[in-house]
């Protein structure tokens, strides 16, 4: 019998933000909630993003050799995909996505709100 945790693996999310992006986080710890930030990185098997300036731990640094300092570094952790927000360029306020073919037949997304196209 499979254990179930190796199904879980194996599923990759469809992420509608890409790294580079401008997202606003909107539920979650009201540290956090309201801010906007860039995302550094996307991780489609996790359903997580790592946002610049949002969701800060604190790790704990060992110094490896001479060379590395040891102490106390703080860094931006991954936030789920479902407590962000896409910030439209162009009406700068939080919205969903959608797709709309161009007519060369290429998919890019758009603002619902504006109707604006995202991607360049």
């Amino acid at each position: 019998m499979a254990r179930r945790g190796t199904v879980k693996a194996s599923i990759r999310w469809k992420m509608n933000i890409k790294r580079g992006d401008i997202v606003q986080v909107i539920s979650g710890s009201a540290l956090w909630r309201g801010k906007r930030g860039r995302v550094l990185r996307v991780l489609p098997k996790e359903n997580r993003l790592v946002v610049e300036g949002v969701y800060l731990v604190w790790k704990h640094q060992r110094p490896m050799g001479q060379m590395m300092q040891g102490g106390r570094i703080q860094k931006p952790a991954p936030i789920h995909r479902s407590k962000v927000m896409l910030v439209c360029p162009h009406c700068d306020k939080p919205t969903r996505i959608k797709m709309v073919m161009q007519a060369d037949g290429r998919k890019v997304r758009a603002c619902k709100r504006c109707g604006e196209i995202i991607d360049t």
